[in-house]
Formats: C-alpha cells, structure tokens, sequence
C-alpha cells in the first residue's frame, strides 16, 4: 500500500511576510474532506499562513472556484481538495481528468495550486491517503502550493501567467523589425 512507501519530502516553506490560502474542497464524501482539510490546514498554520476555506458540490467544480477567487479576491496560493471513487461508469476518468485538467491549466497561468482531489479504487485508499496521520494529502496539497508562493515571491511574485505572449505594438518579419500603427 502506498502509505508504506518513503520518500524526500522539501523543508516546510518559510515565509518574511504572511501568506493567505483559500482551500477549496468539494465535500461529496465528508469524512474523507474533512481528514483532507485539516491536513491542509495545519500544514498552513505551521508555515504561519492563514486560510479561508469554501466548499463547492464536487471535484469539477474546484478549478472554477479557484479561477473566480483568483479573479476576485487576493490569496496568494490555493489548496484543491476532494475525492473521487470509481465506481461502475466513465464518469469516474472524466470527472478525474477534468477537474486535474482544471487545476493544471490554472498551474500553468502562474496560479499557486497544490492538488489533492484523490483519485481512488475504494474507500480504504481514500480513508489513508486522507488520514492526516497516515497518508496526509491534504498536508501534502498545502505544502505544493506553499513551496509554489514562495517560488512566486522568489521571482517577483509575476501575475500576468507564463508562456507565449504576443508582441502588443511591433511584428517581426525575417528579421526585420516594424512597428505598426497605433490606434
């Protein structure tokens, strides 16, 4: 079982000034959420962060969330939470790489997100990776984005996301440089 299992954990992230989390969970198995949420937030208060902490009704729901908080109001990271079980239908692999999907996209923006939506066979697997003393997902999930706020500090703290950007004013064609009309 993957609780048995050992590997490298990073130092707990340290912080000059306090850092404001917004976990957000989607509670369709309550006790499994509730087991995921205190990870996280005692992950949080040991960093000496604060958290606010919303429920949405499942696990697609949770990249939404996070995307109007970031619209909206000023966290400096977000914490993903909530359990998916298979169960008989293919519901089970959209609603896992959807919301996963979700959260990457947001990554890739410059969002600070750490993932802990489980995906899982049954209910045991989702119980111990739950567990804050066993599995610790929940932690696990806060410390990713905790460690991605300090990164973000580290270099700036840059909102505007990453990736290509289109020049605004100027093209380039072969080489050679022209600047286009402005409006």
């Amino acid at each position: 079982m993957a609780e048995a299992e050992t590997h490298y954990i990073l130092p707990r992230a340290e912080f000059d000034k306090p850092v404001k989390i917004l976990i957000v969970v989607a509670p369709y198995y309550k006790a499994i959420a509730d087991n995921l949420v205190a990870g996280a937030k005692a992950e949080i208060e040991a960093s000496g962060g604060t958290w606010e902490l919303i429920e949405v009704p499942g696990a697609l729901e949770v990249p939404s969330a996070i995307g109007i908080a970031e619209r909206m109001s000023n966290f400096d990271g977000y914490v993903a939470l909530g359990c998916v079980i298979r169960g008989e239908t293919t519901h089970y692999e959209t609603v896992c790489n959807d919301s996963s999907r979700g959260i990457t996209l947001l990554g890739l923006q410059g969002l600070c997100i750490g993932n802990a939506i489980l995906t899982v066979e049954n209910m045991t697997q989702a119980e111990v990776r739950a567990d804050p003393d066993r599995g610790n997902k929940g932690g696990g999930a806060a410390a990713a984005a905790l460690h991605l706020v300090a990164l973000s500090r580290k270099w700036g703290a840059s909102r505007d996301g990453v990736g290509f950007r289109p020049a605004r004013d100027e093209y380039q064609i072969a080489a050679d440089m022209k600047s286009t009309p402005t409006a």
